[in-house]
């Protein structure tokens, strides 16, 4: 798209107020202020006097300048008291308002009370009322037009992009506020677009709202914009689908700023505004969380998440330091993965803190030691096998692991007097068709078991599906495929599968942890199921290459369509609307120990389907127990 080029002259011209403020001394700058005000004042007073002939009879004009110079005095004295002179607050904030307000009354107060005391003969109350009045006028005015000098030369310059920002809202305005103040700011915004109709005509450091959505491209094409920037970071995925693909049939390059669940409830910056993602296009919805029910268990706490360096453990301990913990502790068996999520927390990884446990789950006793040394309050039980083709070849790696070292994790807690144990489960453990599948189930069925046995704390089981973005995830495979050219594969035209971001699903993995019952798995609302021949569609399309995509056909216990429950399972969701609790059977233990992972793939296999089945209980209570959150670690 082309951009409309500003002539030198004309520029030059409109930078000139701003090159004559900016040749004000830093130091200066208070005194030129004070130095306005005065001058305000002083016009103020007199030109009402002489306008009106409200100087009273056989007065001077010694007099007058005695009561000017007082007025002046407790002007200035005040206003520098209250930091106005000083450079206290930036041009134009309400703390500078407010000192305005502040210093005028002082002054008004002086005139008026010395016109009718020291200096009874020179101005009558009205005129003195009047002439602090329009002073405070005056104040407010030599603000506004120095600020107006101040702006009108910086932001960005011809160079840079024309963008369209869609969101007049409050992260649309704070991110066109910091173009407009940023002369080297890649993006110049020339316009904003809303759906809220009260929106219209609103304007914001002079971009004005010139439409909705259905107006994109011709507010485009009117002011030759070369990119759009979606400043919604509540924006829905089929929003920014539309969006998206408006933008790109007409060329314009699209931004975007993050979803809330990055931002972390802070305030947008340009610094935030990145590329728009396939993640973006398919995994973004805006999550209610109950803040102070997940400060509550967490605050204070000691919290323990293992398999800390994947893609679900590494995000939850970024999201759980949030919430002020005692200490996080971060266990994992790999020390490269370690590495990274401590880089990511601490903006440091030197691998020798006391919070950074480097274990097997598989080992029962290391973990008994370390848990019974940390102690912890909560844990968060992510370690786990989780590639289905995989497993089917080496089912009894899924025993060791996902089975047995989730006992391990579970005896540990117990023993370490564990309050409130969190297990991450996966959709595949509903109806389960795969080793990956029956493996998990069975261990949602272990953790029911433990919550059955312990004396106190909280033992649940979150069950979700696939995450966008995760290691060895569908969009990296598929990028990977596209950068090489193809081709891009897919097992079936018809596959579908539910997908969740990963901030979206750690949130509510968290959000869970406060609500569930002991024994509960808790299934997460994975919004409708995707078509995978649709996601590799428009990968294709983004990419702008040509790649064939090869239908390779279903693999060994995959389904055609995954499903968040189970046959004897109901969707019953008493306390939060995207969170579903469902009532778990319980397993003997010595059926777990007794598998023989020595015995051929198929027996094994055929062993691990067996314990996927276990008698129901009832239903979990439409309404939540009350019961104390969570039972101190002894």
């Amino acid at each position: 798209m082309g951009k409309i080029h500003e002539s030198g002259t004309s520029r030059s011209l409109r930078a000139l107020p701003f090159a004559l403020v900016k040749a004000i001394p830093g130091a200066w700058t208070g005194r030129a202020q004070l130095g306005l005000d005065v001058l305000g004042w002083v016009a103020a007073v007199a030109g009402i006097a002489q306008l009106t002939g409200g100087m009273q009879p056989n007065s001077s004009h010694w007099n007058l300048m005695v009561l000017l110079l007082c007025t002046i005095s407790v002007l200035a004295i005040t206003g520098l008291t209250m930091g106005l002179y000083r450079q206290r607050w930036g041009f134009g904030s309400l703390d500078e308002i407010g000192a305005v307000c502040r210093t005028a009354f002082a002054g008004g107060a002086t005139l008026t009370l010395a016109s009718q005391v020291v200096t009874p003969r020179v101005l009558p109350l009205s005129v003195a009322v009047s002439g602090g009045f329009v002073g405070l006028v005056a104040m407010f005015g030599f603000r506004y037009l120095w600020r107006l000098a101040f702006e009108s030369g910086r932001g960005p310059d011809d160079a840079a992009a024309r963008t369209i920002v869609f969101g007049a809202g409050e992260a649309g305005s704070e991110v066109v506020r910091s173009m407009k103040r940023n002369p080297r700011s890649p993006y110049l915004p020339v316009a904003f677009l809303d759906d809220d109709a009260s929106k219209q005509r609103h304007e914001v450091s002079h971009v004005r709202v010139m439409g909705t959505r259905a107006d994109l491209i011709k507010v485009a094409l009117e002011m030759k914009a070369s990119t759009l920037l979606i400043a919604m970071p509540s924006a829905s995925a089929e929003l920014l689908a539309y969006l998206n693909s408006a933008a790109n049939s007409i060329g314009l390059d699209v931004k975007i700023l993050p979803p809330l669940q990055e931002l972390f409830d802070r305030q947008v910056a340009e610094s935030d505004i990145r590329d728009i993602t396939e993640t973006d296009l398919l995994g973004r919805r805006q999550i209610e969380t109950d803040m102070s029910s997940i400060a509550g268990y967490l605050k204070g706490k000691r919290v323990l998440v293992t398999g800390a360096g994947g893609s679900i453990g590494s995000e939850l301990c970024r999201q759980i330091q949030r919430f002020g913990p005692e200490t996080l502790y971060m266990l994992d068996r790999d020390e490269s993965a370690l590495h990274s999520v401590q880089m990511s927390i601490d903006g440091s990884a030197l691998l020798d803190t006391p919070n950074v446990l480097l274990a097997d789950i598989r080992d029962g006793s290391a973990l008994r030691t370390l848990f019974n040394d940390v102690r912890p309050h909560v844990v968060f039980h992510a370690a786990a096998l989780k590639h289905l083709p995989l497993l089917e070849s080496f089912p009894a790696e899924a025993v060791k692991s996902n089975v047995w070292g989730t006992l391990n994790v579970l005896e540990a807690s117990e023993e370490a007097g564990v309050g409130l144990f969190v297990n991450i489960s996966t959709d595949k453990a509903a109806n389960p068709s795969s080793v990956l599948g029956y493996s998990k189930r069975v261990a949602e069925r272990l953790t029911a078991s433990f919550a059955e046995s312990v004396e106190q704390g909280t033992y649940v089981s979150v069950r979700f599906g696939n995450v966008l973005g995760s290691r060895g995830s569908m969009l990296p495979a598929f990028k990977a495929m596209i950068a090489a050219g193809g081709p891009l594969t897919v097992t079936e035209p018809n596959v579908t599968r539910f997908f969740m971001t990963i901030p979206e699903s750690v949130q509510l993995v968290i959000q869970a942890g406060a609500i569930g019952r002991p024994g509960e798995v808790l299934v997460l609302d994975m919004g409708e199921p995707i078509r995978i021949d649709d996601v590799a569609r428009m990968m294709i399309r983004e990419s702008g290459k040509r790649i064939e995509i090869v239908y390779t056909g279903l693999r060994t216990g995959e389904k055609l369509h995954e499903e968040l429950f189970g046959d004897d399972e109901v969707d019953v969701r008493p306390v939060h609307p995207l969170i579903s609790h469902a009532a778990v059977p319980t397993i003997d233990l010595q059926e777990i120990l007794e598998i023989d992972v020595d015995a051929e793939a198929e027996k094994i296999i055929f062993a691990l389907r067996q314990l996927t089945v276990g008698s129901t209980p009832a239903p979990a209570a439409s309404e939540p127990e009350d019961r104390p959150r969570l039972a101190a670690a002894s």
